[in-house]
């Protein structure tokens, strides 16, 4: 970014939530390279300050507030309500942050399911619910949430049915949350990425929960890769683009008679 030239999110304020690893720290230090002042959240504090930390030694500002549990609609609440009350106001909702547990349908564990929706969709709610005034007092802004490719097709080797059923909803919410905020100039849309490697994702393939999958440009996605196009929907050049849902995939979904390819270490590591 040249010295001279503003931020595209420059006096913008982002809260940005999940932000201790993966896709949740690379927006807030992308985003706050782009001149937003970041409130960031995850239930691992620990890690989420050092998140923090590093947005500041690059000479951005992110406030973080140890741990938050998103799924609870009172700590949501809390959580938003402190950070207008230290930055004055919001911009940007990214609804980054999500947990799953796996399960085919035949023998999803109840629990499981509940987590999950719990910590895909209720957290989207609770926190979209907090900000929503907030938005509307500021005469509008963007709200970005996280789906997934398993909101728009299923795989037979993956165990995915409570991800495919919440990250469907995401997508269903998100046009929802569009319409009623278009009145109050709040724009909201969402992002589909496919396989992204973060920490969690490694995690989920060293348990071997994915089998080999097609990657017609290569490699598997970059949190960065996503990131990037949150940016523009976080920024004023997206200002006439609402109810949209986004595949961020390496043409996993559009491009057919590729070869899958293993997940193996070193496909996660290309």
């Amino acid at each position: 970014m040249a010295a001279n030239r503003p931020g595209r999110l420059a006096a913008k304020v982002a809260f940005i939530t999940g932000t201790a690893g993966g896709q949740g720290r690379e927006a807030a230090r992308m985003f706050a390279a782009e001149g937003a002042r970041i409130v960031g959240c995850d239930v691992e504090g620990e890690h989420d300050r050092e998140t923090a930390a590093m947005v500041r030694e690059a000479g951005g500002e992110m406030s973080s507030f140890g741990s938050v549990d998103l799924s609870d609609a009172d700590a949501a609440r809390a959580w938003v309500e402190r950070g207008i009350a230290e930055t004055g106001g919001i911009d940007i909702l990214y609804n980054n942050a999500s947990a799953l547990r796996p399960g085919f349908v035949g023998d999803v564990d109840p629990e499981d399911w509940r987590f999950t929706v719990r910590n895909e969709l209720d957290l989207i709610v609770w926190t979209t619910k907090a900000a929503w005034p907030h938005l509307v007092r500021r005469g509008g802004g963007s709200i970005i949430n996280t789906a997934s490719v398993a909101g728009h097709v299923g795989s037979a080797g993956t165990p995915g049915s409570p991800h495919a059923a919440t990250k469907g909803g995401v997508i269903a919410m998100t046009r929802q949350f569009a319409a009623e905020g278009c009145g109050h100039r709040i724009r909201a849309n969402s992002i589909s990425p496919g396989l992204i490697v973060t920490p969690g994702f490694r995690a989920a393939a060293a348990q071997g929960w994915f089998p080999p999958m097609p990657m017609p440009l290569g490699r598997l996605g970059r949190p960065e890769d996503v990131v990037y196009l949150a940016l523009y929907l976080a920024s004023d050049e997206s200002s006439w683009v609402t109810a949209s849902d986004f595949v961020v995939d390496g043409g996993q979904l559009g491009i057919g008679g590729v070869e899958p390819t293993p997940i193996t270490p070193e496909v996660l590591d290309a």
